[in-house]
């Protein structure tokens, strides 16, 4: 018998980059045993460029993910919640385990460009990991 699959919503507020980045590493690292959803509480238009130019290196193609704006559905399907930075608020929901993670921001140390975006990478990853270890 097996264990029906965890299924993880990743939140931030525009759903263009830390959020996506999330979901496509926890996609790539935890495959078909995690089910896996982005959202914003005030999406975007589009997909953060340097984001997805960051998970490419990594082998990871984010396909025609887009921005999503985020639903009391979406909560409530989710075993847990994932809020990524201080901008987004999500209402917590009885019995789905929340997390917020408060990323790294090289940005606050004059890190710009394509090197900060690997290091946000490299932060939200390591905390993928872990996440993925604890479901």
């Amino acid at each position: 018998m097996t264990s029906p699959r965890a299924s993880v919503l990743f939140v931030c507020q525009k759903n263009g980059g830390k959020s996506q980045m999330a979901a496509g590493l926890m996609r790539d690292l935890a495959g078909d045993e995690v089910t896996v959803v982005s959202a914003g509480t005030k999406p975007g238009t589009d997909l953060n460029a340097q984001s997805v130019e960051t998970l490419a290196e990594l082998g990871i193609d984010l396909g025609d993910e887009h921005p999503k704006p985020l639903t009391e559905q979406m909560v409530r399907d989710a075993d847990v919640v994932v809020v990524l930075g201080q901008e987004a608020r999500v209402d917590e929901v009885p019995g789905t385990r929340f997390e917020t993670w408060i990323t790294d921001e090289p940005s606050e140390r004059g890190i710009e460009g394509m090197e900060r975006m690997r290091l946000v990478r490299d932060d939200i990853r390591a905390r993928v990991v872990d996440l993925r270890d604890r479901l």
